[in-house]
């Protein structure tokens, strides 16, 4: 199966570029709500996740805002957290690429920690999408309704847009409005669906 790999900062416009492609027929993986889902269905990761941070999982439920204060002020603490839980999101989702296999004609995995993973490995192309740090900023302001210090603190800490954009095999820029981007992604994915994978397929 064709997998598209969609990755990026904040803010840069990767739900639009989901959407073009969704509605291209693919099949959408956002790694954050199959992670999300996971905490409430995997007791394994409960467990994990309570032997590397203990007090964070009670009665088989995470307690996300003790998990969160341990974490989230704590670089070493978020690192161990992330090292910990991609292999397992990434492992779920690609069982349920694979079992989706014949349904559609291709996928799209939505993660910002598609490098980080592996999950970029299994890609048949990866995608960044990034923006000036500027529009980002008004993007969260806007869509999130938080203050632009919240924002810009937010954008910070993330990594920068030419790490995502040295990764890649495309990176797609979205300085401009959603219409445009959105027109921009549709006449790229069209040929990189309908033209490239078809000449790989003909050798």
């Amino acid at each position: 199966m064709y997998i598209i790999g969609i990755t990026g900062p904040s803010g840069a416009g990767k739900t639009t570029a989901l959407r073009v492609l969704e509605q291209m027929g693919g099949q959408v993986y956002d790694c954050d709500a199959i992670y999300h889902r996971l905490l409430e269905t995997d007791g394994e990761l409960l467990g994990q996740i309570e032997a590397a941070f203990p007090g964070a999982v009670q009665n088989w439920t995470l307690n996300r805002k003790a998990l969160g204060a341990r974490v989230f002020a704590n670089p070493a603490g978020l690192d161990k957290l992330t090292k910990l839980t991609q292999p397992i999101v990434a492992k779920r989702v690609l069982a349920e690429v694979k079992a989706a296999k014949a349904e559609k004609s291709f996928a799209v995995i939505d993660a910002i920690g598609l490098f980080e993973s592996g999950l970029g490995e299994q890609c048949s192309l990866t995608v960044a999408v990034v923006a000036d740090p500027e529009v980002r900023v008004k993007r969260l302001m806007a869509r999130d309704q938080v203050s632009e210090d919240y924002a810009r603190a937010r954008i910070a800490a993330q990594r920068p847009a030419s790490w995502y954009a040295g990764q890649a095999d495309l990176v797609l820029e979205n300085n401009g409005t959603e219409t445009e981007f959105a027109e921009q992604c549709r006449e790229i994915f069209l040929r990189k669906l309908f033209i490239e994978e078809n000449n790989d397929e003909s050798h």
